[in-house]
């Protein structure tokens, strides 16, 4: 159980914590220092980065969470509202995070390796919409996995 707690909270670490920083910090400091032309690049080559971190996320929070959930309490019977609500916002959020990683993201690679700045800013802008439901998403599963059975 000690193991699926720590992997559960270090994915989830990972992800909402990463979206937290790429949203409230380097984006406004992108737009600050960052020419226009070469946001996409550096857009492109972050999240590279960053979604390697993700995937793994998104395979063991899920993971980790069914194993507590069979192994410790019993199936789902046996656990309470929180953990149906983390659950069921995790799903969403994984499938936003695949409609990310699939559609804009592949869209501001192609935009990058055209040399098209201004479709890569097109493409950065809807994800940088989608994120910002995830890490609002994110924040509220944070909050309910960590205080829910006390609410």
């Amino acid at each position: 159980m000690s193991l699926a707690i720590a992997l559960h909270v270090l994915s989830a670490m990972i992800w909402v914590g990463g979206m937290f920083f790429a949203y409230m910090a380097m984006r406004p400091a992108v737009v600050e220092v960052i020419d226009a032309s070469q946001r996409g690049l550096l857009w492109c080559r972050t999240l590279s980065r960053f979604f390697q971190w993700v995937w793994a996320a998104v395979i063991l929070l899920p993971v980790t969470g069914y194993w507590m959930i069979f192994s410790v309490f019993g199936g789902m019977s046996g656990v309470g509202w929180h953990i149906h609500l983390m659950q069921g916002v995790g799903i969403v959020m994984i499938l936003i995070y695949f409609h990310v990683f699939f559609v804009p993201f592949r869209r501001l690679k192609h935009a990058v390796a055209n040399q098209d700045p201004q479709e890569g800013g097109r493409q950065v802008g809807q994800i940088r919409k989608l994120v910002g439901i995830n890490l609002i998403l994110g924040l509220i599963v944070v909050v309910v996995g960590a205080g829910g059975r006390y609410l």
